[in-house]
């Protein structure tokens, strides 16, 4: 498997394909359009690999970015750019994926455009809805990854347990031992 789905919702996890983006060289893991492809197969939203050409990665980039933009205004408090706002709406209004039922179940089929226009409406349904008050980035300072904070108190502090939160539990515990020897 290629790519990580941590936050359990395919807009965030989208946006989370370029990784530690305030670091002086983020990792971008979508520099090929068969990634885009891997992407598409490894969320589940396609069931078939869509084909993606140079044209749908760069088209696939800019909406990442568009949705982060507008996920870090949310996030902090700024009103939404009515010209990104404009252009995630252009996206949305995009052709839907595919879905059918056949003897073997559902099948999820169709092009990149589909999937980005799918991924475009998935971000309008949280910036524009009641999750949007959920929105958080993770605590740990090499993360960037957006999620929606789904847990009781909300005070969910990172993207996933497995990976950041025990990063930086683990962090914690080494620096109190430190500090205990000395």
């Amino acid at each position: 498997m290629n790519h990580a789905f941590p936050c359990g919702t395919l807009p965030l996890d989208f946006v989370g394909t370029l990784r530690a983006r305030r670091n002086a060289a983020p990792m971008e893991k979508l520099p090929s359009p068969e990634l885009l492809d891997a992407w598409f197969t490894e969320s589940g939203m396609f069931d078939v690999v869509p084909g993606a050409n140079e044209a749908d990665l760069e088209d696939a980039l800019e909406l990442r970015e568009l949705i982060y933009e507008l996920v870090a205004g949310r996030l902090a408090g700024e009103e939404l750019p009515d010209a990104a706002v404009a252009a995630l709406n252009r996206r949305a209004a995009g052709m839907p994926v595919e879905v059918r039922l056949g003897p073997d179940g559902v099948s999820r089929t169709g092009s990149a455009s589909q999937g980005l226009a799918g991924l475009a409406r998935g971000a309008v349904e949280i910036l524009g809805g009641d999750e949007g008050a959920l929105l958080r980035e993770c605590a740990r300072p090499e993360c960037t990854q957006v999620y929606l904070d789904h847990s009781r108190g909300h005070r969910r502090e990172w993207c996933a347990m497995k990976t950041c939160g025990s990063r930086v539990k683990s962090a914690a515990y080494r620096a109190r031992q430190r500090s205990a020897k000395s």
